[in-house]
């Protein structure tokens, strides 16, 4: 159908019987109701209703039009229950995204969210591309560095990410501990194989030590993860993800050059939500709790 009006007007005077009360409900002019009747039967090619003095009764026609208009009227009227309902329920795809490095702490944090909020469909999206808010890509971004300048953003700080240097127990017993950049050129290393890598504890890396001593290289951040605790080297991992590892062993502490803040961001449009602001919440008590 062309024009829902004209048959949402039409449903309605054939529920009351008369243009005035359809009017009324509508919260239009008599004649306007009138004038959709009248469009909505020439459209049709017949007539939907007899007219007589004490007001408007349906034909044969006009009882099908009732029914189909009625059926649809109480579907619409779920739908809008429905999405309110959404909007004051943590239900639904919950999309969150972050570097991938992140991702050993966030994903546990997720999935404790999701056990306290079983209706919620988690999607955890990572990669180095900041994914577009404003075009509704996720609902909220976990990022690191500089705070994000969109004017359509709401950003918070969450945490400071306290990054060390550390080996595995098996590498400390072969090569020892370094006591000071004098005896890096004895040491295996692990990195990013990107070399303009903006991580700030990989350009102090790239400044104190030897090219050829960055022994083990590769683009995933998993990956490195996994040679340090294989024992290839020296490597950076969040502090919070090595104390709980017993295999490895702090070669340096965190230093506050290589630290970097954590932001939560979201878009403007859907910050108030029920289910943002419940896992807004939720991250930053786990933040509170030196989770992060």
């Amino acid at each position: 159908m062309e024009n829902w009006d004209e048959v949402r007007t039409a449903f309605h005077v054939a529920r009351l019987g008369t243009v005035s009360g359809a009017a009324e409900v509508l919260g239009v002019h008599h004649a306007t109701v009138i004038r959709h009747i009248d469009a909505l039967e020439r459209r049709l090619g017949v007539k939907l209703f007899q007219r007589h003095a004490r007001g408007y009764t349906p034909t044969e026609a006009g009882l099908d039009l009732l029914r189909v208009a009625k059926a649809t009227d109480d579907q619409f009227s779920q739908l809008v229950s429905r999405i309110k309902g959404r909007g004051s329920a943590v239900s639904g795809d919950l999309v969150v995204t972050s570097l991938v490095s992140l991702a050993p702490q966030i994903a546990p944090l997720l999935a404790s969210f999701q056990a306290q909020h079983p209706a919620v469909v988690v999607r955890y999206l990572t990669g180095d591309r900041l994914f577009r808010l404003e075009y509704g890509e996720a609902h909220v971004a976990i990022r690191a560095g500089r705070a994000s300048d969109q004017p359509d953003n709401v950003v918070q700080a969450l945490a400071t990410q306290e990054i060390g240097a550390y080996a595995s127990k098996a590498y400390v017993a072969a090569q020892g501990i370094p006591q000071g950049p004098e005896d890096y050129a004895a040491h295996r290393f692990v990195a990013h194989d990107n070399r303009n890598s903006r991580a700030p504890y990989y350009q102090w890396l790239r400044a104190h030590v030897s090219e050829e001593r960055i022994t083990f290289r590769s683009t995933d951040v998993g990956a490195l993860a996994a040679a340090v605790r294989a024992g290839a080297g020296i490597g950076f991992l969040p502090e919070v993800e090595a104390r709980q590892d017993g295999e490895l062993v702090e070669i340096h502490a965190p230093r506050p050059e290589w630290s970097g803040p954590l932001w939560l961001v979201t878009h403007v449009d859907l910050h108030r939500t029920t289910k943002v602001q419940a896992l807004l919440q939720f991250l930053k008590e786990q933040m509170r709790d030196g989770v992060l």
